[in-house]
């Protein structure tokens, strides 16, 4: 459902974003996340069991953006970092490099952030990660991108976010990664 009939692009006003029970909607938010970043079905696959078993961690959250139908646009979802997990175990010997590791303490981390392309550009991302980074009882937020730019960056930095650590390899990712931080609230505006 790209369009409407017409021919416009779906109303971001007629999106609605609220708590979201990802384990319960975990194929949908894959179906979106599949749409917009280009997965496989053996990646979704891989990433199912991920996303169920971060949503088991403490302090896991999750956001969704649906249409009035009930139809899941966009969602994301993150948790407090625990220094013992794989991201955060990948990510540090980059940190450390540059001197920032300890971000990796007291640090809510955003693991995953989509929206369904015919949804994107209309501030529905922007929502989601600052209404689940509101919500956080640490002072600053991380995230991982691919290392480009893109629309992704440009709203993350409009936030706030900032690279701490660049050319990030995450095994069996074909491009590298960024890791970027942010203090906590995020910067509020209307551009990105």
């Amino acid at each position: 459902m790209p369009h409407t009939a017409g021919g416009q692009l779906p109303d971001p006003r007629r999106v609605v974003t609220g708590p979201l029970d990802l384990a319960a909607r975990v194929d949908e938010a894959l179906a979106v996340q599949a749409v917009a970043f280009g997965l496989t079905d053996e990646e979704i696959g891989v990433r199912r069991h991920i996303v169920l078993r971060h949503m088991t961690s403490p302090g896991a959250r999750a956001l969704g953006a649906t249409t009035e139908e009930g139809r899941l646009v966009g969602f994301v979802y993150g948790m407090p970092n625990d220094r013992s997990q794989w991201w955060s175990t990948v990510v540090e010997p980059y940190l450390r490099q540059q001197g920032r590791e300890g971000w990796l303490d007291d640090a809510f981390v955003i693991t995953e952030l989509h929206v369904h392309p015919a949804f994107q550009r209309r501030g529905i991302g922007r929502e989601l990660i600052t209404r689940l980074t509101d919500s956080a009882a640490e002072p600053r937020s991380l995230l991982s991108a691919l290392d480009l730019d893109s629309p992704a960056r440009a709203l993350y930095r409009s936030l706030g976010y900032h690279d701490l650590a660049r050319r990030v390899q995450f095994p069996s990712a074909a491009q590298p990664y960024a890791v970027m931080g942010a203090w906590l609230p995020l910067v509020r505006g209307t551009s990105g």
